[in-house]
């Protein structure tokens, strides 16, 4: 059940025109994407193939596709939460000015938010992209085929295909770091929602806006590296999917 909303998060967000949201894992395990990061995560038990490894090694390629099969089916029927929802409430009401996520679960495209109002900084889990001609696909028809011939797929102009996520120890798209750095400097207000804010470079986003004096909210269950920042505008401690939604919907009382 809701908690009753914030009033002073209320009035950030009934005051702000240009908001930056910044999500990360915490906002995603209401819909049922695990906190690979978290206490009991898949890091703690497996660790992850590296993007040079992945490109050098046929034996690290069926590591890394053997670990993506067993997250795709949760990935590709997971449901956006009110999270979501309520981000593309405040897009509606002309209030978004981008919503950069960290996350690779493709939910904020799912319930709605705009292409052009969102920037999927980690890359995302719902498409596959070769390495060499950067075209990309569906993930279903590459993991039925890795499923059936245990071979790593590969690309028509014969690259390497890997789902269009960033692995560790590859870089971030500049593209997408342009895009955020732009809505960072146009944001009126940072809000950043379930994480921990402590894997840079996109952990610097919200801070971008920070330094420019925006008002700067943090909402996350447990410790951010942010916490204590002289930027810092308010801390909410607890679960986002309690506590933002319904501040939302109070800010934004004219939008069903």
């Amino acid at each position: 059940m809701s908690l009753p909303a914030d009033y002073k998060l209320v009035e950030y967000l009934r005051d702000a025109s240009r908001i930056l949201i910044f999500t990360g894992a915490g906002i995603s395990t209401g819909s049922g994407i695990p906190d690979y990061r978290g206490p009991q995560g898949v890091w703690k038990r497996r660790q992850p193939v590296y993007y040079q490894d992945f490109m050098a090694s046929a034996e690290k390629r069926l590591e890394y596709w053997d670990f993506a099969l067993e997250g795709w089916e949760g990935y590709r029927d997971a449901k956006p939460n009110a999270i979501h929802h309520a981000c593309v409430k405040l897009e509606r009401a002309g209030k978004i000015e981008m919503v950069v996520t960290q996350n690779i679960d493709g939910l904020h495209f799912k319930a709605g938010t705009s292409a052009e109002k969102l920037v999927e900084i980690h890359g995302t889990n719902l498409e596959v992209e070769c390495q060499s001609c950067h075209k990309r696909d569906h993930p279903q028809p590459h993991f039925e085929y890795f499923k059936k011939e245990q071979q790593a797929p590969v690309c028509e102009c014969g690259g390497l295909i890997k789902p269009a996520t960033i692995s560790f120890g590859q870089s971030l798209r500049p593209e997408d770091l342009h895009e955020s750095s732009l809505a960072a400097n146009r944001a009126d207000l940072a809000v950043s929602l379930g994480s921990t804010l402590s894997v840079y470079p996109a952990a610097a986003v919200p801070l971008a806006a920070v330094q420019r004096g925006v008002p700067y909210i943090v909402i996350n269950r447990g410790d951010t590296e942010h916490d204590g920042h002289p930027g810092l505008s308010l801390r909410l401690e607890g679960d986002a999917l309690d506590l933002f939604p319904p501040a939302v919907d109070a800010a934004c009382p004219e939008i069903d």
